[in-house]
């Protein structure tokens, strides 16, 4: 008897109750999505400088190298000055490949075969061949072509007597 008295109790205050009030139901709550955007491009690493060895022997103060058209600046078989580009003899002019000793310089040599200034002309081998400033994009009638600044740097370092090597 005490259960169905609990049981109608309970069913009474379910009757007379008002209903209970909605709850609201809160969407959970979801952590904001985060996305990493990875870059594709990639930064240039730094690369090692491959610098030509000049193809001269030890006892050698200029070196040119006509193939790399290259010239260096020797002392004692270490590079002072360079690589620098030159410009050499074209077809039919061939800068002559050999050993050779600095003759004489001229500073401000006029060539008495095609009436072109050669500034800070050194003399190294017969025919009138010298290093001088020329042009660095069109070939020589076998002279080595230096930059103006160059020029003036092997003027200045070269003296009577220097050897130099022009390799093929």
């Amino acid at each position: 008897m005490r259960s169905a008295l609990l049981s109608f109790s309970l069913l009474l205050l379910a009757a007379c109750s008002p209903p209970p009030a909605p709850v609201a139901m809160q969407a959970p709550i979801v952590p904001p999505v985060t996305t990493t955007t990875t870059s594709t491009t990639v930064t240039p690493q730094p690369q090692p400088v491959v610098v030509p060895l000049p193809p001269c022997d030890a006892e050698i103060r200029a070196c040119v190298s006509l193939s790399q058209n290259l010239a260096w600046l020797m002392r004692d078989g270490v590079v002072e000055y360079g690589p620098v580009p030159i410009t050499h003899g074209r077809q039919g002019h061939e800068t002559p490949v050999g050993k050779f000793k600095v003759v004489w310089k001229d500073a401000v040599h006029t060539s008495n075969i095609y009436g072109t200034p050669m500034p800070h002309s050194v003399f190294f081998a017969p025919g009138g061949i010298a290093f001088h400033e020329g042009s660095l994009s069109e070939q020589s009638h076998g002279c080595v072509h230096l930059s103006p600044e160059v020029a003036k740097i092997f003027f200045d370092a070269l003296t009577a007597k220097a050897p130099v090597q022009v390799s093929p």
